[in-house]
């Protein structure tokens, strides 16, 4: 009994500690969140970025007031390549850039950094807006189709989410006025119908 008594004290934290930080891998929007609550959203693999001073720095956020909209920049570069940048920051120390997500050539979505943390991404508005890299096959900027669908439901999905509206979704341009994303930038029309997807997209969700 004794012996049984001492495998249970050793083992139940253990086995406690290795459930606790599997549901924080597939559950990681935030803390509190549910698995009911990701219903709508498109798959996200989550692959967050190691703490450092450059891509991760850890700040809270406060509250998330909008989402901000970024192309990548890099024409043809994949999800997970973007990604991998973002992480070899903490080792290369060449700037300070990260984003909460990226979405790729395919639709799929790697989230980066927590949606309770500060990414390198929207310089003034990183205190409290939540970030999206889209990956684009040309130097137009213009997100696919499945670039685009996966976008306007992660976007639609995290409105729902956070309580805010198409309203509150603006472009990096939108805070500093450069040319992100350019596509969006360079076509108000597509920008302002990109919301309006969103809009009925977050509309559609129970």
């Amino acid at each position: 009994m004794a012996v049984f008594l001492l495998v249970c004290v050793v083992l139940i934290p253990f086995l406690r500690k290795k459930l606790f930080q599997n549901d924080q891998e597939q559950i990681d929007i935030q803390t509190d969140l549910t698995v009911s609550e990701w219903e709508g959203a498109p798959p996200i693999q989550v692959e967050l970025l190691t703490p450092n001073s450059y891509s991760r720095p850890q700040i809270a956020l406060e509250q998330v007031n909008g989402i901000v909209i970024h192309y990548t920049g890099n024409p043809g570069s994949t999800a997970q390549q973007n990604r991998d940048y973002f992480e070899s920051l903490k080792d290369t120390h060449a700037t300070k850039a990260s984003s909460h997500f990226v979405i790729g050539l395919d639709g799929e979505v790697i989230q980066c950094i927590p949606s309770s943390e500060w990414a390198y991404t929207s310089n003034d508005r990183n205190k409290d807006t939540l970030s999206i890299e889209c990956c684009h096959p040309d130097e137009t900027g213009q997100f696919n189709g499945a670039t685009y669908q996966s976008l306007v439901e992660l976007t639609g999905w995290l409105c729902k989410r956070f309580g805010l509206t198409s309203e509150d979704v603006i472009r990096h341009y939108d805070v500093t006025g450069k040319e992100c994303p350019k596509y969006f930038v360079d076509h108000e029309d597509a920008w302002e119908q990109f919301k309006r997807d969103v809009q009925n997209y977050e509309d559609s969700l129970s």
